[in-house]
């Protein structure tokens, strides 16, 4: 088990300065944690690299982007596609793993069974595939490079749901499902599917960090040797300390299926950190994205921010605009004291507490909890006065914003393989 390692104090500025390189691994989008990381790299004047995944094209071939497609990317860009994982690799029988579950029908899912041999031999071909890509934007990076310049490499890598049609409704239903429609999250992730889900995920998510350290050594090296700094930050999910009963507290979402790989993540990034190489995964808040809609009830988490805002930056004109809008938004009859009220509650019920142990961590979900967190979820949603309009959104700008400011100045010299940024942080950042 990884130790539990907060940070509590904003970090002082790093020595990151003006035309160094912020090197983007993986694609930026919008609404991402990693827009925090560019904005500051941007207050320094930091040069920031850009990176994509890639496009499939008609016969699901990976190609670059076209020039229409990269015409509105800010440069310098390297049109290497990055994309990692291996759903549509073909095993020994010329299939890929989307292939074997293209004409499984909802209702036979339990009965599918695989050897993960299949998946392996896949995944040996995703791996050899997205090394050989790295390698050359590895080349390009070096390209840019000058003397006197610092790197920071950024892993925006995660995720990793194979793209068969069959796994997206086990997955909502694993964790929206509610009465008839729900679905075990353990009984999902011990089927052949939720193996091949598993392995997807640890490819993604967590191997990515590998390859990124293992392969940008010959650079690093050369770096390091003319007097130059390099640094590595990925971006982590492992729960987070909130405002509970007037006392931070560590607290998570359940079920979250890619809480394996993030642990593989973190031991990954320990392999490395002990031999003095300066990376850290950094454990981010819950926020609400595009990408966290399928986690219905991630976002309950985030509301306890309003309380630590209040909290830690009382004085904080930046804050107190952000609580005015979150007040804004409120219907008339509910109020920040009422909200507290409601949450506390919420984190009291022995349903929610029996999932919030970190020695535990990650768990499966019971029924009865999912249905307690969907229903709370629900609730918080109709205390708006516009559902499409929500606290959330804006305390999530606040998140991607005090991650980036944390991570970009505490990477240059971290203290530990793995970080934990809470609210209190996110909080003291304004």
């Amino acid at each position: 088990m990884i130790p539990f390692f907060p940070l509590r104090n904003k970090p002082q500025k790093s020595p990151f300065k003006k035309g160094d390189l912020l090197v983007l691994f993986g694609e930026l989008f919008n609404r991402g944690y990693g827009n925090g990381l560019a904005e500051e790299a941007q207050k320094i004047g930091m040069t920031i690299v850009r990176a994509t995944v890639g496009r499939r094209d008609r016969d699901m071939n990976l190609r670059i982007l076209t020039p229409e497609e990269i015409q509105a990317i800010p440069k310098p860009f390297i049109n290497i596609p990055l994309e990692a994982g291996f759903d549509l690799e073909s095993d020994s029988d010329g299939l890929t793993p989307v292939d074997r579950l293209k004409d499984l029908k909802l209702s036979d899912w339990e009965k599918f069974q695989l050897s993960t041999k299949k998946w392996e031999e896949s995944r040996a071909k995703g791996q050899v595939r997205f090394k050989k890509n790295v390698t050359e934007f590895m080349h390009e990076v070096e390209n840019l490079w000058k003397p006197g310049q610092n790197i920071l490499f950024a892993h925006l890598m995660a995720g990793g749901v194979p793209r068969a049609k069959i796994v997206m409704p086990l997955m909502n239903r694993s964790f929206k499902g509610t009465g008839d429609r729900y679905l075990s999250s353990e009984k999902f992730w011990n089927s052949s599917i939720g193996q091949l889900c598993s392995m997807s995920f640890e490819e993604v998510t967590a191997e990515t960090f590998r390859h990124l350290l293992q392969l940008s050594t010959p650079l690093r090296e050369k770096i390091q040797n003319s007097g130059g700094h390099v640094s590595y930050t990925a971006y982590g999910y492992h729960g987070t300390e909130v405002i509970i009963d007037d006392q931070y507290q560590w607290q998570t979402y359940t079920p979250y299926l890619q809480g394996w790989s993030k642990i593989k993540l973190e031991e990954i990034a320990a392999e490395y950190f002990k031999n003095s190489i300066n990376c850290c995964v950094y454990n981010c808040p819950e926020i609400l994205t595009n990408s966290s809609s399928i986690f219905q009830g991630v976002e309950v988490s985030l509301y306890p921010l309003i309380q630590a805002l209040q909290k830690e930056t009382s004085q904080s004109p930046k804050a107190q605009k952000i609580l005015t809008e979150c007040k804004a938004l409120l219907k008339e009859e509910y109020n920040f004291t009422t909200l507290k009220k409601y949450l506390d509650a919420y984190f009291a019920d022995p349903l929610i507490k029996q999932k919030n142990i970190y020695r535990d961590w990650p768990m499966h979900s019971s029924q009865q909890h999912l249905e307690k967190m969907l229903i709370t979820s629900d609730a918080l949603y109709d205390m708006h006065k516009d559902n499409k309009n929500l606290i959330t959104a804006l305390l999530s700008e606040a998140v991607f914003e005090s991650c980036g400011q944390v991570m970009l100045h505490d990477c240059w010299a971290p203290k530990n393989s793995s970080a934990w940024i809470g609210h209190d942080l996110i909080s003291k950042c304004f």
